[in-house]
């Protein structure tokens, strides 16, 4: 089976949900007999990277410009499907998804996996959103099959448009956590006293409040660490400011062993996001044992955690209370034995692999 991959910036180590839902995806179908590609944008991945284990990588062109980049290079994307006729042409992110009638047209069997609605967030203006809303629509109504990864969005779908999908979550990979520190120390963190969060620095992600929330405890007997790629735009330099004025430690863009380091090693994991399609970070911190705080926005709470680990969107106080909670309960062995057990048995990536590989049969079944 040939599966051509569309909608990502490139893999491995690119910072992003997508990109790290493909990093643990398409390895593992690669494994199971498929002939995996992934269309990758050209500032992201360079030109000697033509592989990623059994997976090959094809370059395309991509301007390195917000509200291009997606365009060009999956209309770029598509016509490359046309040439090279894979089995499934799988397109990630409502973007993306905007060349699905084109795919179509081509005679191309596609499957789209809506992450979430990118239209909300922050940073795009009101052409963004409407291209963005166009994707959804348009790939919704016209692929041969959707996944949705959360509830939330499966809903949204079938309400907005008519139309069912399948639920297929983002997983995680459950890792053992490093007894070695030298990492969590290169940045001046204490471990197992500190307060972390990692994703991308955009709005919608409110590292402001998480600052802010920060400032308010007191005495600061524990640390902040931010982890996420710091870019020259204005969001970006404002929380450069507001984490150096209350001592917040950032540490810029982290993969491997310094990643894997500073999660092992946090006392808390906080996300007050207003936006996520279904957090791969969350995840990621419950595999190591650590204890989270999350805002009660629908994507959150989709993953079942108790009342106590949510707090309301937007609520500074409410954030700074529960982090000082969390800074005096004792982290004991079994509490962190139990929270990664309880999400290796929901978010297992070797089980969305076969449910992945088993909708892509039914495709070519259903369309010869």
């Amino acid at each position: 089976m040939r599966v051509l991959v569309l909608g990502l910036r490139g893999v491995p180590g690119i910072e992003g949900g997508v990109e790290t839902h493909a990093e643990q995806l398409y390895p593992r179908l690669a494994a199971d007999g498929c002939d995996v590609q992934i269309l990758v944008r050209t500032p992201f991945v360079s030109a000697q990277q033509r592989s990623f284990g059994m997976i090959r990588l094809k370059r395309l062109w991509a301007p390195r410009r917000r509200g291009l980049e997606a365009f060009v290079h999956s209309m770029l994307g598509v016509f490359y499907a046309a040439f090279t006729r894979p089995d499934i042409l799988h397109v990630h992110a409502i973007g993306p998804a905007i060349v699905t009638p084109i795919a179509r047209l081509f005679g191309l069997r596609v499957v789209v996996t809506n992450h979430g609605p990118d239209y909300d967030r922050d940073k795009w203006g009101l052409i963004a959103r409407s291209v963005l809303r166009l994707g959804e629509r348009v790939g919704m109504r016209y692929a041969h099959a959707r996944i949705a990864i959360s509830r939330v969005i499966a809903e949204l779908v079938m309400t907005k448009y008519g139309c069912s999908s399948d639920l297929i979550p983002n997983g995680v990979v459950i890792h053992e956590p490093l007894a070695n520190s030298d990492q969590v120390a290169r940045f001046g963190l204490h471990p197992g006293r500190y307060f972390l969060q990692v994703g991308r620095l955009v709005p919608e992600k409110r590292q402001l409040d998480l600052i802010r929330a920060y400032q308010g405890i007191s005495p600061h007997d524990w640390q902040l660490a931010i982890v996420g790629r710091l870019a020259d735009d204005p969001y970006s330099r404002t929380v450069a400011v507001a984490a150096r004025e209350a001592g917040v430690v950032l540490t810029g863009f982290q993969s491997g062993e310094a990643l894997r380091q500073i999660y092992s090693h946090a006392g808390a994991f906080i996300l007050p996001s207003s936006h996520e399609g279904l957090p791969i970070a969350l995840l990621e911190a419950l595999s190591y044992g650590v204890p989270v705080l999350a805002s009660a926005i629908p994507a959150n709470l989709e993953i079942g955690l108790q009342s106590t680990n949510y707090f309301p969107l937007g609520d500074i106080d409410e954030l700074g209370r529960r982090m000082k909670t969390v800074s005096e309960q004792k982290m004991d062995s079994a509490s962190k034995a139990e929270r990664r057990r309880w999400v290796a048995e929901r978010y297992d990536w070797d089980r969305i692999a076969v449910q992945t590989l088993d909708l892509y049969s039914r495709i070519i079944s259903a369309y010869p």
